[in-house]
C-alpha cells in the first residue's frame, strides 16, 4: 500500500499510519485485525455527519430520512471509493474476490479512521469534500410516478418551475418548489432544484395515496 499517495487522495495525513491500514483490510486477511469495527463506527459518523449537513433541506423527518438513506447507501458509496482508489488498496486474501461489500465499506472504515485520528472535524472535511450530496434517492423517480399517475386520469403535468425559488446562497443553496395537483399545492425543498421538485412530487404522491385515488 502507498500511504502516501493515497493520503493525497483523501485529502488527509494519518499521523498514524496504522489506522489507515486496518481500515483497509479486509476480515479474509485477518481474523482479529481488519476493518469490520471501523466500518461499523464509521457508519455511525458517516450518518451523524449526512444529517447535519441535510437537517435544514427538509421539515419532514421522513423525507430526511430517505435523504440519507440514499446518500450513505452502498450504491452511492461505491463510486465514491472507486474515485478514490479504495478498491486497488483493499489488503484482502488472494481468494477474496466476491465481497461486494468490500468497496463501499472501506469508505465507512476510512471515515472512522480519520475521525479516531485526527477527530470529527477532520472526518466532516473529508466527507463533506468527498461525498455525492446530489443523490435523491435509491431508483425513486417521483416525479415521473405523478406524471403516469395525472396521464392515466387523463390529466396535465404540473408546472415545477411555476413558484421555484432559491432561499438559500451560493454556497449552502436551498430550493423550494411548489406544484398544484388536484387543486392543492404541494411544497418541496432541496439542495438542487431536482430534489426540490422529487420532494414536491413525493409530497403530491402521499397525498394521493391518503385520498385512496392511488
Amino acid at each position: 500500500m502507498n500511504s502516501e499517495l493515497l493520503e493525497e487522495k483523501l485529502g488527509y495525513v494519518f499521523q498514524d499510519k496504522l489506522l489507515l491500514k486496518k481500515a483497509l483490510t479486509l476480515p479474509s486477511k485477518g481474523e482479529s485485525y481488519n476493518n469490520q469495527t471501523l466500518e461499523f463506527f464509521g457508519d455511525a459518523i458517516l450518518e451523524f455527519i449526512v444529517s447535519e449537513k441535510i437537517f435544514s433541506e427538509s421539515h419532514n423527518e421522513g423525507e430526511l430520512t430517505d435523504r440519507r438513506k440514499a446518500i450513505v447507501s452502498d450504491k452511492a458509496l461505491e463510486p465514491v471509493s472507486l474515485k478514490l482508489g479504495l478498491d486497488k488498496e483493499l489488503i484482502k486474501d488472494k481468494g477474496d474476490n466476491n465481497n461486494k461489500k468490500a468497496v463501499p465499506s472501506a469508505y465507512e472504515a476510512v471515515v472512522a479512521a480519520i475521525y479516531l485520528d485526527g477527530g470529527i472535524e477532520a472526518a466532516k472535511k473529508f466527507v463533506l469534500s468527498t461525498l455525492d450530496f446530489k443523490v435523491t434517492s435509491e431508483n425513486a423517480n417521483y416525479k415521473g410516478d405523478l406524471q403516469e399517475w395525472l396521464q392515466s386520469q387523463g390529466k396535465s403535468v404540473p408546472d415545477y418551475t411555476r413558484d421555484s425559488f432559491n432561499e438559500g446562497t451560493a454556497q449552502a443553496p436551498r430550493f423550494t418548489v411548489e406544484i398544484e395537483v388536484e387543486g392543492k399545492v404541494f411544497k418541496g425543498c432541496g439542495a438542487t432544484k431536482k430534489q426540490a421538485e422529487q420532494s414536491a412530487a413525493k409530497a403530491a404522491l402521499g397525498w394521493i395515496k391518503e385520498q385512496g385515488k392511488k
